[in-house]
């Protein structure tokens, strides 16, 4: 099973605005398979290794050193902790303090070493997730699966989870029984639907709080429809899995949710080229980095995209003019991965996504929101 635990929108706000010599970021591609994470641990000893030298090469103090080295070691060496992982590790570390998060995406093994940490590989985890839950729906059964791009799907377990429409409806308080609804009202279809789905939605609860990923409903007319008019949950997708999902196999639901998955990434990158072009044409886009980044400095991009797989090491200054650096040392930084932090800094928005999905395949394109 994949052990996901991805960040949440605050954690990126709150990892953006940290500032310590020295912060380290970690990028290593993990296997879900415990009997095969040996060489994981391995390759994670050689990336300490690499940012352990370029720290002592930058004359950082010890005493800030040994705490990141003694941190990540014990990762290295905690056998629970390599029980449960996904497809990809993230560590940042400090003297003060480490936090991992553990991703559904595949990353490429990375080290960085600087005053902030690299978050591009992290922002493509939560820009577009490869998991989901789908709730498979009727009137005659309801059950949540849980979906993941390398595993096979699971039913979650969801307390108080009503098996069916009978069993739902059956729960209704004396009051709601002998209140003052109208009798034709109580019995329609539409009323009875939506007791059923507001009974599901809140048990649902207990299990989506906190949760970010995408719950796609697999479910016939008119229930999809009520369901979704009630639904509380915050990441309702907007595509339907269309028919009675009761004897649906987990797996053919896995594979319906992928398609789902596959349209709304596919729907946001479209949208976001329209509205490039439409920014051109008003002189408020651009794939400059230079531009882009004092637009960012200033709090002046509203939407950016950029390539999570390319770093160009560089500098940043307080006015947003560019440097750019490319000796590996424990000082420069990612410009794209800064210009990305400022962006989100200022309350805009970052996607990180393949160089393909770029317009004009560049290392980045933003939306401004004003000419600059």
């Amino acid at each position: 099973m994949l052990h996901t635990y991805l960040p949440t929108p605050h954690d990126i706000v709150t990892l953006a605005n940290i500032r310590a010599t020295p912060a380290v970021s970690i990028y290593l591609r993990t296997t879900p398979l415990t009997q095969e994470t040996k060489s994981n641990r391995i390759e994670l000893k050689n990336l300490l290794k690499t940012a352990l030298d370029e720290m002592t090469a930058a004359g950082i103090d010890k005493r800030s050193i040994l705490p990141i080295e003694a941190d990540v070691t014990d990762l290295i060496e905690d056998d629970d902790f390599w029980v449960t992982q996904a497809n990809s590790l993230a560590i940042f570390a400090t003297p003060e303090r480490i936090l991992t998060f553990q991703l559904g995406s595949h990353v490429t093994n990375l080290v960085e070493v600087s005053d902030r940490f690299h978050l591009k590989p992290l922002l493509r985890a939560v820009t577009f997730p490869h998991t989901a839950y789908v709730l498979a729906l009727s009137m005659g059964a309801v059950r949540l699966v849980e979906v993941t791009p390398d595993n096979a799907p699971r039913e979650v377990t969801v307390p108080s989870l009503p098996k069916s429409m009978a069993d739902a409806l059956g729960r209704r308080s004396h009051q709601e029984r002998s209140g003052d609804m109208n009798k034709a009202e109580e019995s329609s279809e539409n009323a009875l639907l939506t007791r059923y789905s507001r009974v599901i939605d809140k048990a649902l609860r207990v299990v989506l709080t906190g949760q970010h990923r995408p719950l796609i409903i697999a479910a016939a007319e008119p229930l999809a429809s009520v369901f979704r008019h009630v639904c509380s949950y915050h990441n309702l997708a907007a595509h339907v899995i269309p028919g009675s999902a009761d004897r649906t196999p987990d797996h053919e639901l896995a594979t319906a949710a992928q398609a789902v998955l596959d349209n709304v990434y596919a729907g946001d990158i479209a949208a976001f080229h329209e509205l490039y072009a439409q920014r051109t044409q008003q002189g408020r886009a651009t794939t400059d980095i230079t531009q882009a980044a004092r637009a960012a400095t200033y709090g002046a991009v509203d939407t950016l995209i950029v390539d999570m797989d390319t770093t160009i090491s560089g500098f940043i200054d307080d006015e947003g003019a560019v440097t750019l650096d490319d000796a590996p040392d424990a000082v420069n930084y990612g410009v794209v991965d800064e210009i990305a932090r400022r962006t989100l800094q200022a309350g805009g928005k970052v996607i990180a996504a393949r160089r393909d999905d770029i317009p004009g395949k560049a290392d980045l394109a933003a939306v401004l929101r004003y000419a600059f």
